[in-house]
């Protein structure tokens, strides 16, 4: 009698529990490693700029020295503790971070948070703004050039990312209240609302300080529009930096999905270009974007800074540039450090994003 051969028996059922808890913990460890990295990306930068700033010497003798008598600068240097060590400055500023208090600038005499809570919505529509224009522009001039690969288009949409990541944001902002709010006469030249506008949504705005926001809660679809008018030359200047890194990566992406093997299956069956772009190549090359958006925030919220003055949108670069011409070491120094926290954020959520989107993020 012959014996029958047995086949090998199916793994366990609680293996793939296992697994899946492996895979779990890599995410959670790969989540827990990026959130820690916030600390000392913040401390850095913190640490940085504080002692960049003492190299002058103090902030009350580089604010007011030649402006107050010497015994009289000698008296408030001493009040406000900066004859004390470098070092014993620093651990007490650092002690006063982590308590949130920010300090008091020297040249309005305003709470620091104050200032971060006043102008900081101002500087966060902007950035919103901008965002929203490099994704409408880099993105779809993106996909045209990878489509019209090499050809005349394809060349001038190049050289069209090269100029707008080239250009200094300042230089695009005279630009355009040269072309469209000088010459032409279609939009305002500066500022975020006209003076009747910022009377308006002050008596019937929310009050969040994001001008849009306000004035749609008003239920005025004139200064809706009116907002909008006065956002729109900034946010070109501003949005047009990053629109040429998207178009760049996106084209390069697709040129890469368009050229691969299940890609080519596809057009092999007969399936239109357009198609194949819409449905194969799309997507995929979406994911690049979303993983430097972080590494763009922080290059918004750089330019912003000239934006801002050049435009002057009173927003938080705005401020940063008046209190650097102050000398207002204090004030610089808050603002910073709300900086950094805001890109390190923003940051580990994309890193999150880029994580749940794709696994040989966590996993590799």
């Amino acid at each position: 009698m012959t014996t029958a051969t047995q086949d090998p028996a199916p793994p366990a059922p609680a293996d793939a529990p296992a697994g899946r808890r492996r895979r779990g913990s890599g995410l959670g460890s790969y989540l827990l490693v990026r959130a820690l990295l916030i600390i000392p990306t913040v401390f850095i930068l913190v640490t940085t700029v504080f002692f960049l700033m003492r190299t002058t010497g103090d902030p009350i003798t580089a604010a007011l020295g030649g402006r107050l008598p010497a015994d009289q600068l000698a008296e408030r240097v001493r009040a406000a503790g900066y004859d004390r060590p470098l070092l014993v400055q620093y651990l007490d500023y650092l002690g006063s971070l982590l308590r949130g208090d920010f300090g008091t600038t020297l040249s309005d005499r305003r709470p620091v948070t104050e200032v971060l809570t006043t102008y900081g919505a101002a500087t966060l529509e902007l950035a919103v703004y901008a965002l929203v224009v490099a994704l409408l522009v880099g993105i779809p001039l993106g996909m045209v050039a990878a489509r019209l690969r090499d050809r005349y288009p394809d060349a001038v949409l190049r050289f069209f990312a090269i100029f707008c990541y080239a250009t200094p944001v300042f230089f695009a902002g005279l630009l355009l209240k040269l072309v469209f709010a000088v010459w032409l006469g279609w939009l305002p030249v500066a500022g975020r609302i006209s003076t009747r506008g910022q009377i308006q949504l002050n008596r019937s705005g929310s009050g969040t300080g994001i001008y849009l926001v306000d004035a749609i809660s008003s239920g005025n679809g004139d200064l809706v529009l009116e907002v909008l008018r006065y956002a729109v030359l900034p946010s070109l200047a501003l949005g047009l930096l990053t629109a040429g890194v998207f178009l760049r990566l996106v084209r390069t992406n697709m040129i890469g999905t368009l050229g691969s093997g299940y890609v080519e299956a596809a057009r092999s069956r007969g399936v239109s270009e357009s198609r194949l772009v819409r449905k194969h190549a799309y997507r995929p090359a979406l994911v690049p974007i979303i993983t430097v958006i972080g590494l763009q925030v922080a290059l918004l919220l750089s330019g912003a800074v000239l934006t801002e003055t050049t435009f002057e949108w009173r927003g938080l670069g705005f401020q940063l540039s008046q209190y650097l011409q102050a000398r207002d070491f204090v004030a610089v120094q808050g603002i910073v450090a709300l900086l950094a926290v805001i890109v390190a954020l923003t940051n580990f959520v994309v890193d999150v994003v880029a994580a749940l989107i794709d696994p040989r993020v966590r996993y590799s």
